[in-house]
C-alpha cells in the first residue's frame, strides 16, 4: 500500500541534507523554500550569510547572487513572450534581430544560429569565454562578443548563447538589461547588509556582497546570462507562476517545458541520468541550477516547486563544496512523492 507524502514531510525530508551540509563545514548556509499550485508555502534558512572578515547569519530574507538562473527567470521568459507577441521567430537567425553578428563574414556559421538553438544550447559556440579580459568598455567588450570568430564546437550548455540573446533584449528594448524590469521581487543588485555573500574576487580585490559574481555580467555590466538577484520568496513567486500559467495554459509555460533534446527544452533542463535534480524526478519537471549554489526546480505534474538557495562559493568556489550531491539529494527526497506503509 502507498500514500501520497505531505508538503511538511517532503520538506522536512528535502532539508535533512541541508542541514549535513552547513554543520559539516562544506556550504556557509542555505535557503530552501517550497511551493505548490495552491499557493502553499514552507522556507527555512540555516547557518551564515556571510563568514568572512564577519559573520552574519543566514534567514529566509537573504538576498542571492542567482548567477544562471537568470537565464531562465529573465532571458528565456522575455524571449518567449516576445516570441508569442510575434517579435522574435524562434526558428529565425539571431541576424534577424541582430544583422551585424560577425558582420565581416557574410558566410560565418555564427549568422546562421537561431534563437531557438541559443535557447536549448544547441549551438556550436564554446561554454564560456573570460570576456571580461578583453577590456573594461562594455559597448566595446559587446562589440568584441558580436564580432568575434568563435571557435565552433560540440554543443555544450554555453554562456555565450544567453550573452547574445541579452543583447538582443537590449536592442529591442533600447536600453541596457540592468535598465530592464527584473520582474516582481527581483533586482540586478541588493543590498550589502541583506545578501548572501560570494568570494573573493581578485579581479575586484574585493569580497563580493550584492553585486554580480560573473565576472563577464561585471564588465559588460549587464548581461543575458548572469546577475539577477531575488531571494526565496521571489524565486517560489516566479516558480508559481509558472505553475498556474501550466493550467491556465500560458504559451510560454507551455514552451519552458518543451523538449529540445534529451537533456533540454527552451532555456530548461530536463531529467536525465546524474542530472542535478536527482533520479526520482518525472518527466514533468524542469528545473535549472546557478553557478554560486542555487537551483530551482518544477515539478508540474505534482503541481509544486521546490528552490535551494546557497552561497557555497563563499569565500571561494576554489574548494569542493559537493553541491551537486546535495542538490540531487534534496531531489531525491522531495520528489519521492509517495512511500510504501
Amino acid at each position: 500500500m502507498t500514500r501520497t507524502v505531505s508538503l511538511p514531510d517532503l520538506f522536512e525530508s528535502a532539508f535533512q541534507p541541508v542541514e549535513e551540509a552547513v554543520r559539516s563545514g562544506r556550504i556557509p548556509g542555505a535557503v530552501l523554500g517550497v511551493v505548490e499550485a495552491d499557493g502553499t508555502r514552507l522556507t527555512r534558512a540555516i547557518g551564515k550569510a556571510q563568514v568572512i572578515p564577519s559573520a552574519r547569519p543566514m534567514t529566509t530574507e537573504t538576498w542571492f547572487d542567482l548567477a544562471s538562473l537568470t537565464k531562465v527567470i529573465f532571458t528565456t521568459r522575455r524571449i518567449l513572450e516576445l516570441a508569442e507577441a510575434g517579435e522574435i521567430d524562434l526558428d529565425a537567425p539571431l541576424t534577424t534581430l541582430l544583422p551585424d553578428l560577425c558582420q565581416y563574414d557574410m558566410t560565418a556559421w555564427q549568422r546562421k544560429v537561431t534563437f531557438r538553438q541559443c535557447l536549448g544550447h544547441q549551438t556550436p559556440f564554446p561554454a564560456v569565454e573570460p570576456v571580461y579580459t578583453y577590456g573594461s568598455d562594455p559597448a566595446r567588450l559587446r562589440a568584441f562578443v558580436m564580432q568575434r570568430d568563435w571557435r565552433a564546437g560540440p554543443p555544450v550548455y554555453s554562456d555565450i548563447n544567453f550573452i547574445l540573446l541579452g543583447i538582443v533584449l537590449e536592442r529591442l528594448a533600447g536600453a541596457r538589461i540592468r535598465d530592464l524590469d527584473p520582474g516582481p521581487g527581483f533586482a540586478w543588485s541588493a543590498p550589502e547588509a541583506a545578501s548572501a555573500a560570494t568570494e573573493y574576487c581578485h579581479w575586484r580585490e574585493r569580497f563580493l556582497v550584492g553585486e554580480v559574481h560573473d565576472e563577464n555580467c561585471s564588465a559588460l555590466q549587464g548581461a543575458g546570462h548572469a546577475g539577477l538577484f531575488g531571494t526565496v520568496d521571489a524565486v517560489l513567486g516566479f516558480a508559481h507562476d509558472r505553475l498556474s500559467g501550466d493550467k491556465s495554459g500560458d504559451p510560454v509555460t507551455r514552451l519552458m517545458r518543451q523538449p529540445l533534446s534529451p537533456t533540454r527544452t527552451h532555456g530548461w533542463e530536463r531529467p536525465y541520468p546524474g542530472w542535478s535534480g536527482g533520479d526520482r524526478a518525472n518527466a514533468g519537471v524542469i528545473g535549472h541550477t546557478g553557478f554560486t549554489g542555487t537551483g530551482l526546480w518544477i515539478d508540474f505534474l505534482a503541481g509544486r516547486a521546490i528552490t535551494l538557495l546557497t552561497n557555497r562559493v563563499h569565500p571561494s568556489r576554489h574548494f569542493d563544496s559537493g553541491i551537486m550531491a546535495l542538490r540531487r539529494a534534496v531531489g531525491d527526497r522531495f520528489f519521492c512523492n509517495e512511500e510504501q506503509s
